[in-house]
Formats: structure tokens, sequence, C-alpha cells
């Protein structure tokens, strides 16, 4: 008996030797990241913020609208050392309440979308006044306050530029992921992206990345994406014209997003913006994280031919108001849509797609073109080409693109995957 107990015993320890090999062992801070400042008084709810530079050589200055529209505001200025234009090589962590005592052991790292911050996205989504969260009514608070309330260890990113370069974010996403390891000494982190957001989580974990950047290190357990453009998005070329609107100054816009035209009429007068471009143009290339998400849907929606000039704005070319040069040229510029499908997420990485089915955002152009959030497509945010492990789908046809991060049907799916 002592024999057969001592062959179990050994067999025991080998299996444990085995699984232990197949997950990273908890890790250090590395030593290319630097904590430049903590703060302890942050708004929203949460516990406390960090900021860190990733002194790796290849991060860059990324340039910004001249007017100002995509500055840092609010806290997060502060957080950034009062700079409204950071180098993005830094990122600011945020730790929610339980972040170190929450009963839930693998915890969960949130990576917001564009335009947007971790506190609007995740704590606060009245943050930016009346329909800011997609709806009549804002809350005020969203997914975070939801998951730290049930034992979730939660954490969030808050990137430099908020329509940066996603193969950039991806490798502060994996920083992130490396400084949460080494507070509490877990081996992997569940990761939730939201909109953009998941660009750069897929790309972490895909290692799809800069020629100086750094691979997946195998420190993530699960993926869940919210309205995340798996298949990508042409909402901007489908709709140019009111996008257009909303964007150009001399139209009265001011929504901080790169414009399909790069000439409009506005009240007479023909005006060129190169600084709004998707593509690099007149030096300015303030939108790269944008252009990485396109994909053309007009061979399975078509195009909004409601729209003036729709023809040359989608396919580009001189028309009556505006000219451009039309979403492929976009695309060639450096889509990421196809090689994250081709680089494929691990089989390690249990994937989760979640779509809204409302288009009802209040204050834009909804996509109507076929069944969407409202910006968009249900088929591309539940598209799980190169997935090699899906979780689940779930689409919750009462929320819109904006409402994935606080509505409670929303909170609910995530939280039952993460458990």
């Amino acid at each position: 008996m002592r024999a057969r107990g001592g062959l179990i015993m050994a067999v025991v320890l080998a299996l444990v030797g085995v699984l232990a090999g197949a997950l990273p062992a908890s890790a250090a801070t590395p030593s290319y990241l630097k904590l430049e400042a903590t703060y302890g008084t942050v708004a929203n709810g949460w516990d406390h913020v960090e900021r860190y530079l990733d002194t790796t050589t290849g991060f860059h200055q990324e340039q910004y609208p001249p007017d100002g529209r995509g500055d840092q505001d609010g806290q997060r200025l502060t957080f950034f050392g009062g700079v409204k234009e950071p180098f993005s090589g830094r990122f600011l962590l945020y730790s929610a309440p339980g972040w170190n005592s929450g009963a839930h052991q693998v915890p969960v790292l949130l990576v917001h979308g564009a335009n947007d911050n971790a506190d609007r996205a995740w704590a606060n989504p009245g943050e930016s006044g009346g329909y800011g969260c997609g709806a009549m009514s804002c809350p005020s608070t969203g997914l975070m306050q939801y998951l730290s309330s049930r034992g979730y260890r939660v954490f969030a990113i808050d990137f430099a530029h908020k329509q940066g370069d996603n193969l950039m974010q991806a490798q502060e996403v994996g920083d992130a992921v490396a400084l949460i390891r080494a507070k509490l000494g877990v081996p992997q982190v569940d990761l939730v992206g939201w909109s953009k957001g998941e660009m750069s989580t897929r790309a972490y974990v895909s290692s799809v990345k800069p020629a100086w950047g750094r691979g997946y290190a195998g420190d993530v357990r699960k993926l869940i994406t919210l309205g995340g453009p798996n298949g990508g998005y042409d909402y901007p070329f489908a709709h140019g014209w009111a996008h257009d609107f909303s964007i150009w100054s001399e139209c009265g816009g001011s929504v901080n997003a790169p414009a399909p035209n790069l000439h409009m009429t506005c009240y007479g007068t023909y005006t060129a913006h190169p600084e709004f471009s998707f593509t690099p143009s007149g030096g300015y290339d303030d939108f790269p994280g944008q252009r990485q998400m396109l994909a053309r849907f007009d061979g399975t929606y078509g195009v909004d031919q409601t729209q003036q000039d729709w023809y040359t704005t989608y396919y580009g070319g001189q028309g009556f108001y505006t000219d451009g040069g039309g979403i492929q040229a976009a695309i060639n510029a450096g889509s990421l849509i196809a090689p994250l499908q081709q680089a494929g997420v691990p089989a390690a990485v249990r994937t989760y797609l979640l779509a809204g089915g409302t288009p009802s955002i209040v204050g834009i152009f909804n996509e109507d073109r076929g069944p969407s959030d409202g910006v968009v497509f249900e088929s591309s945010a539940l598209n799980t080409t190169g997935i090699a492990t899906v979780g689940g789908t779930a689409l919750i046809a009462t929320a819109n693109h904006l409402e994935l991060g606080w509505d409670g049907g929303a909170s609910a799916q995530v939280a039952g995957w993460l458990n």
C-alpha cells in the first residue's frame, strides 16, 4: 500500500508540475517600466491611479489634432502630469476598490475604446454630459463598480492618445498585465476590450506588434470583446456626409474623429483639413488607430446612397462638395483587421464576443445598412475568424454601442463569462 500510495503521489506531483509549467509564473515588474507617479485621490470610485512610462525604444510622440480636440482633459490631465498631449509611451493604470482583496483569483483588466477614457468608459458613463452614454439619461456607475462589488479584482488602463496606434497600445496592454501579475502574484489576467479596445487586446494576445515590440507572454486566460470590430467597420466612409458634418469645424463639428474626406464645402467655402484625414496627409497623422479598424462592407450591406457625394466618399474622387481618397486607400495605409485574423488568437486564450443590437445612439447618424449597435455591425462584433477557442457569443438586443459598458444585461453577461 505504501508503494502504491507513493506512486499515486508521484503521479499527482508530476501532473501539478506539468500544469504549473503550462502557465507563466507570477512576474516581477519589468525593468523597462518606470513608475512616475501615484494618485490616491481619484474621482468616480477608483481606489488609486498610477502613471507609468514604458522606456522601450520604439514608442514615439504621436500627433494630436492642432485645435486641441484630442487633448487629455478632466482628472486624466492631472494624472498625466498636466501634459495635454502626453507621450505615447505613458499610460495610466487604474485600480478599483478590492483590487487586492476580491474573492475572484483571476484579475480583470478593462481596456477602453476610441476617444474615451477609463473614467467615462467604466466608472461614470455620464461624465461627458448628456447623451454621452448613448442614452437620454446616463448612470453614474459602470462595469467597474458592477464587477468590483461582486468580488472581482478590477483594473483599467488609460492611454495617452485617445485615437492612438493600436500596436503601441497593445504593448501597453501587455505592460499592464505584467504589472497586475507582479502586484498580485498571479500567473494570468482576463482582458475586456470595448470597441477600439478590442484591437489592442487582440493584437497583444496574437503577437501582432511593431518590429521593436514584445510578443505575447502567455499571461491571459480569457479575452472578452464588447462591440469590438473583429471584422472591421466602414461607418465613416459609408455615411460620409453626416460624419464629415460632425467633425468639420466650419460646419459646426467638433468630434475627435477622422473624416473620410480631405476637402469639404461648408457654407459656401471649400476647405481643406488634412489633420482630420484617415491616412497621413499634409504632414499630419492624428488618427492612426482608426484606419487600423477599417474593412469594407459595401459588398454585404451596400453604401448609404442618401448621403451627399456618397460614391466619391466611399470609393474616392472629387464629388460636388467633397473629395477624398476613399476607403480602400485608407485600408491600404494600415488596416489591422486582416493581419489580426491571419495571426489568430491562441487556442489557450478562451475568447468571448458580445454585440449590441440597437442602432439608437442619441446625437449621431446611426449605422442602418444592416443589424448593428449604431456603429459596428453585429456580424463584425461577432466575427470569430482567426479565434481558435470561442468560449461564447451573445447579442444584447436592447443595447447600443455606447451602452455596452454599463447596460445591466451586458454587465451580467461579462460577469458570467469571467466567472
